[in-house]
Parts: structure tokens; C-alpha cells; sequence
């Protein structure tokens, strides 16, 4: 049974990855972080979790309960990912990254810093959406040089990156597989007098509002058809499950930076 620390666990996807460790057969919660300026700190994260005392407590101090888990579930921000990944890899605990929102020289420095342990890091946990990268990698292959590629986003009120991490992805994949530069060719948003839109774009258009859990499509358009790659969570227990299904896989698993297609063996 692999030991599982989660930072960030009083908030909406600490709670569920908590409940999506009480299900599992082989994973187990035995720590639990927040801020230091939580009020939360010392409750029990299973009654937080609305599943009944877990027996472990909330704690601010990860380096603290090192000796208590074997890989780290992170769905923090930045700064405090890279904090967390560094003090892992200087210990040899595994970490599982699903933080999005990292600049260029946050992305670098955390891909050094992670090089002596074994990390999964991906830009959605859901096994579906995972499917939806295969799938729009394949007809991006078959489709790629003649139609227009739109990816289209929508998410809660409250995320505050844009766009998200698994749309961007979605981008990287498609532009890999159509031999494009993504910082070249991306197109966020229009507005006003664009002109003819050039095909070898790849367009990103975001909404946000309400309680939108998350939802994806990439069309790929042509004269007469069009071919669109869409998955629509309705809740967060798929990203959770996905976690720490990674998480799992990942305590066997050399010193190596690996991602959720690793994971479900889609390579």
C-alpha cells in the first residue's frame, strides 16, 4: 500500500483526492498540508472531507512528516509546487504534479530540481481526457494539413489561469503532431478586423462561469465536415481517481519524469 501525502488538502481538489484515496486498494492518505495561516490546520482530513475521522491531521509542515509518505500529490500553485517538488527530490519521494500555471523559467527550474526522483506531471488526471489527447494526436495526423484547429475551453468561475493547462496541452499535442510551433502559430482570442484566418493556426477560445467543472472540444473543421474531439467532466472525483491512480503506479517505478499517458500505458 503506497503512503500518499496531499498538499493543498483543505481546499475543493484536496478534499475529493481525499476521498479518492479512502476508495482506493492501493494508496492510502497518512499526511495532509495546508498553508500555515489556515484555519484549518489540525482538523482531521477525513471529517473535512465529510468521510469521518481519517486519523491524520492537517499540518502546515511537509518536511516535517517526510518520513511519512512515499509519493506527494500536488495541485497547488507555482511557487509553492516548486518548494514541495525540491524538498522531494532531495529526500527520494515521488511526487505527482497536477499544478498548472507555470511560467517558462518555473517549468525549468522545476524540471531540474525533480531530476533525482520520479515524478508524474500532467495537464488533466481524467483518464478520458487522456484518451481525448490520443485521439486528437491521431486526427490531427490524418487531418492536420487541411483543416482549421480550434480548441475550445470552458471552466468555473474561480480557476484563474487561462487557458488551461489541459487545452494548452491539447495545442502541444495537435502542433507536435503536425510538425507546427506552438508559440508560433497559437492564436488566443479575436477580436475586431483579424482577416482570413491563416490555417496553420491553432485557435484557443476560453469561457468561464458558474460551477463549470471542465470541458474540451478541438474541432477540426473542413469544406463539408468537421471532426470534433470533446470530453465534459461533471465532476472532480475523475481528476482525483486519476491522481491517484499515478500516484499508485508510480511508487514502482524508477527515478524518471513521466506523464498520465505513461501511466495508462498510451505511448
Amino acid at each position: 500500500m503506497i503512503k500518499i501525502a496531499v498538499t493543498g488538502a483543505a481546499g475543493r481538489m484536496g478534499k475529493t483526492l481525499i476521498e479518492a484515496l479512502e476508495n482506493s486498494s492501493a494508496a492510502k492518505l497518512t499526511v495532509a498540508i495546508e498553508h500555515p495561516e489556515s484555519s484549518l490546520l489540525g482538523a482531521d482530513a477525513g471529517e473535512l472531507a465529510g468521510l469521518g475521522k481519517s486519523g491524520v491531521v492537517i499540518g502546515s509542515d511537509l518536511s516535517a512528516a517526510i518520513d511519512a509518505f512515499d509519493v506527494l500529490v500536488d495541485f497547488t500553485a507555482p511557487a509553492a509546487t516548486l518548494a514541495n517538488a525540491a524538498l522531494c527530490a532531495a529526500h527520494q519521494k515521488g511526487i505527482v504534479i497536477g499544478t498548472t500555471g507555470f511560467d517558462a523559467s518555473q517549468k525549468a527550474q522545476l524540471m531540474e530540481v525533480v531530476k533525482p526522483t520520479r515524478v508524474v506531471m500532467a495537464a488533466n488526471y481524467s483518464i478520458g481526457v487522456n484518451l481525448c489527447f490520443k485521439l486528437s494526436k491521431l486526427a490531427a495526423e490524418v487531418m492536420g494539413d487541411t483543416a482549421d484547429i480550434e480548441i475550445i475551453e470552458a471552466h468555473h468561475r474561480h480557476k484563474v489561469d487561462a487557458p488551461s493547462g489541459t487545452a494548452l496541452k491539447l495545442g502541444e499535442v495537435i502542433a507536435d503532431a503536425t510538425g507546427r510551433d506552438l508559440d508560433k502559430v497559437a492564436v488566443y482570442g479575436r477580436e475586431g478586423q483579424t482577416g482570413a484566418r491563416d490555417q496553420q493556426s491553432i485557435g484557443f477560445a476560453t469561457v468561464r462561469g458558474g460551477d463549470i467543472v471542465g470541458d474540451h472540444t478541438v474541432l477540426f473543421a473542413h469544406d463539408g465536415e468537421r471532426v470534433e474531439v470533446t470530453h465534459k467532466a461533471s465532476s472532480r472525483m475523475s481528476f482525483a481517481s486519476g491522481a491517484v491512480r499515478a500516484a499508485a503506479w508510480l511508487g514502482s517505478q524508477p527515478s524518471g519524469f513521466y506523464d498520465m499517458q505513461d501511466v495508462l500505458g498510451l505511448h
